[in-house]
């Protein structure tokens, strides 16, 4: 037990960015639109999105490109964490108003 302390505090010192907190995107949906339409996030750098549905009715996020997705009813709040993304546009849309919920993560 006091090994594993030792090694995690020492990848810790040699490594600071394990340390450093992800770097965070509010998103609302709400009816039946993304707010902001546009996030924009650093190329090869995690990060996350949190997205809160101020309704009223179920919303989805999905990204095929991305391969996330998840449903979330009214007045719920969700992170999704993704992995370091190569610069480009990539396109969400919100599954319950695919014709006015869209968006997009430009990655510069």
């Amino acid at each position: 037990m006091k090994r594993t302390f030792l090694l995690i505090a020492l990848a810790l010192m040699l490594n600071p960015s394990y340390a450093q907190e992800m770097p965070s995107y509010a998103l609302t949906a709400a009816n039946g639109r993304f707010q902001p339409e546009t996030i924009e996030v650093p190329a090869g750098q995690r990060f996350k999105i949190v997205m809160t549905n101020k309704g009223p009715g179920p919303e989805e996020f999905e990204s095929l490109e991305l391969r996330k997705e998840t449903v979330l009813g009214p007045g719920v709040t969700r992170s999704l964490v993704f992995a370091p993304l190569k610069p480009g546009v990539y396109r969400f849309i919100g599954e319950f108003h695919p014709d006015t919920a869209k968006g997009q993560i430009v990655v510069k």
